[in-house]
This record gives C-alpha cells, structure tokens and sequence, in this order.
C-alpha cells in the first residue's frame, strides 16, 4: 500500500509540475513587445493593456498562417491589409479559439514580420508605422501576442461587446485545446492507478 501512495504522491507531483509549467510558461518575445507596448501607451498617459488570452488563441493562429510567408523588405506591417480577407480559413481560426465574428469584430489584428525578431526592431515596428494608431487609440483595451518564426502577431481587443473576444458559451471552462489535453491525460493515468 506503500508502494501506491508514493506512486500516486509521484505522479501528482510530476503532473502539477507539469500543468504550472504549461500555464506560467511565456514566451520572451510576446512579453517583451507587451511590455513595450505598455511602456509607450504610458508615456502618452494611456492605460496599458491587458493580456487577452483568447486574442492571443487568435494571435497564434495567425502567426502559424504567416511563417512561411518570407520576410523581406517589401513585407511588413504597412504591407498585409485586411489579414480577414487574406485568409479563407480565417472563420476556422475563430472557431479553434472558441469565438465569433461578432465578439471580435471591433478588434484589430496587426502582423509584422522582422528578421530574428530583434525586440528594438519589432517595438519600433509597431509604435513608429501605422499601427501606432490603433496603440494610441483609447478604444482598444487588451491584447493577445503570438510569434511563429520572423512573423509576430498582435491582436487588440476592446470593452465593447463587439471587440471583447469572450469565448462563445459552447466552450465551457476549456478554453483552450491544450488544456483538454492535459486533463485528459490526467484522468486515463487516474484510471490506471485506481
């Protein structure tokens, strides 16, 4: 019986560690342009954003979208207009992250695209191009950050009802598909053991 209460105590402990893992995991990139961001919406007296984690569902299906695209001179924020009509596909990313054309509408989805995403180039590249107005604009309200090789991707969302990215009430407390997965590994090791 011993035997199985360490067993148990160890795989506890190894799937805690695990799913904190998971969930405190960040990457530096999205971080630190977050943290830019705010930095330059507070020195314009703005408040700053606040992290959206379902904008940032929406941010990483994007940036999957962009990686292979290749990053020239040619290509950058001033250069991917209406990313909705570029994409075909673009209902199904709402539909993997649990939303809606009409809860996202009012946001703004801004990709850029710079070599090794350098973070003095990527800030640069949204608060000095025309991105800076939808940063300066009082309107938006959080934000979600996703980068896929040179591409990152910043997805602003609002307080309206319209650009507040909330999850559609199908999706329940899982949120996110990772989550699922780790829930369901939880419960098939939970059976064996029992």
């Amino acid at each position: 019986m011993a035997s199985f209460n360490n067993t148990t105590f160890l795989l506890f402990l190894f799937l805690a560690i695990v799913l904190i893992n998971h969930q405190v995991r960040s990457d530096d990139e999205e971080d630190s342009l977050l943290q830019g961001i705010n930095k330059y919406r507070t020195s314009l007296n703005l408040t700053a954003f606040t992290k959206n984690d379902n904008a940032e569902c929406l941010a990483e299906q994007m940036a999957d979208q962009f990686k292979n695209q290749p990053c020239t001179n040619s290509t950058g924020s001033n250069t991917v207009p209406g990313t909705e009509n570029q994409f075909p596909n673009y209902p199904d990313f709402l539909a993997h992250c649990h939303l809606n054309i009409s809860n996202t509408a009012d946001g703004m989805i801004m990709p850029a695209c710079v070599p090794n995403l350098d973070p003095t180039l990527v800030l640069w590249n949204f608060t000095k191009s025309q991105y800076s107005g939808s940063l300066n604009d009082t309107k938006y309200t959080g934000a979600g950050i996703a980068s896929e090789g040179n591409w990152i991707v910043v997805v602003l969302t609002t307080n309206s009802s319209e650009g507040s990215f909330e999850t559609y009430k199908a999706a329940g407390f899982i949120s996110r598909p990772s989550h699922l997965f780790y829930m369901i590994v939880f419960l098939v090791v939970c059976f064996f053991l029992l």
